[in-house]
């Protein structure tokens, strides 16, 4: 009879002995046909728990010779299981730190089981007694999540997740190693169209949660590059939008002409770069071309509405009302083409 139960996965840099009783906690559960510990290049300092761990029954340990981060002491892990246990549901990771209580864990195995084809987030309640550090990293990952992958979430950091099997071979293809593997994960499920489901779970911090590695600030700040890379691209169209559309304003004094010509030009100049180097879409440039200049017409007849009413209405100089109405329209624009335009995993 085929074994469909999870496997738990530990990525494990420097532990402490707590994730011994994690272990042998997870293991005594029943709930889990293996256990995966991964030795992230914690070094000698740490051999004792390590060689401890390796005698508890049941337990697989796989060693990094170096530290590579925990996006590829991950990677190791998923792969090691889907080649061992492909008849798995999938696998629920956690982290060595004491911090995800057995029961949790236990319940997040249980809606995997129950929604085999979803992503399931352990998500921690963000209220008082919370460290700063942790209460910082989570809100600004959470409002960058937001605006970059359109995914209102709760608990943009868990470490506590239940990931389909399914879902291994678009994970192992991310090119991110360290903690931002897991923000792209998100991202990822996003255009992989996995759905995405939070569990409640307690919120557990040790001494102040010193015994992480996670950096809210550099760690965090490496998902935020697909966002600076829309921000490059979009000043570069600024620029050629705004210097055709003062030659042709020069020119003829029309602001309607002038609009066209500057979107136009400015416009396939941004689709070839936020197709391939923005959002990395592999839609066929027949139906994402078709309905990026859907998209640039209805911003622009917005755009051209608000520059009449800034420049005639109110007055202002047509540079800055040109200016101020772009401005304005530089979020929706990016929500339009990150939702509908520029998709990932699927090439209609």
């Amino acid at each position: 009879m085929k074994n469909n139960k999870p496997v738990a996965l530990i990525p494990a840099y420097m532990p402490t002995l707590a994730v011994i009783d994690i272990a042998s906690n997870l293991i005594r559960s029943g709930v889990f046909q293996a256990l995966v510990v991964i030795n992230d290049g914690s070094g000698q300092e740490c051999s004792a728990i390590f060689r401890e761990l390796q005698g508890v029954a049941g337990l697989e340990l796989i060693t990094h010779h170096i530290n590579l981060g925990k996006g590829a002491a991950l990677k190791t892990g998923f792969n090691h299981i889907a080649c061992k246990y492909p008849e798995s549901v999938g696998f629920v990771t956690l982290d060595a730190d004491g911090q995800h209580l057995v029961e949790d864990v236990i319940k997040v195995a249980a809606k995997l089981m129950d929604e085999p084809n979803k992503l399931i987030l352990g998500s921690r309640e963000f209220r008082r007694n919370i460290p700063l550090r942790s209460r910082f990293g989570n809100l600004i990952t959470r409002g960058v999540m937001r605006v970059v992958g359109g995914l209102r979430l709760r608990d943009t950091q868990t470490g506590l997740r239940g990931i389909p099997m399914a879902f291994i071979a678009p994970l192992l293809r991310l090119k991110t190693m360290g903690y931002d593997f897991e923000l792209d994960m998100l991202l990822s499920a996003k255009q992989h169209h996995f759905d995405i489901i939070e569990v409640s779970i307690q919120t557990v911090y040790i001494d102040e949660n010193r015994s992480s590695h996670f950096n809210p600030f550099a760690d965090s700040l490496k998902i935020y590059l697909v966002f600076l890379r829309f921000n490059l691209s979009s000043l570069l169209s600024i620029v050629i939008d705004y210097s055709i559309f003062s030659f042709v304003f020069t020119m003829a004094g029309n602001v309607l002409s002038s609009q066209f010509v500057a979107r136009f030009c400015a416009g396939m100049v941004n689709y070839f770069v936020n197709r391939n180097f923005v959002f990395k879409s592999d839609r066929r440039h027949k139906t994402a071309m078709a309905m990026y200049f859907t998209t640039l017409v209805f911003m622009g007849i917005i755009s051209y509405g608000l520059i009449q009413l800034l420049h005639t209405t109110l007055g202002i100089n047509i540079y800055i009302s040109k200016l101020l109405s772009e401005g304005l329209l530089f979020i929706a624009s990016f929500s339009l083409q990150r939702e509908f335009v520029f998709t990932r995993g699927e090439n209609s």
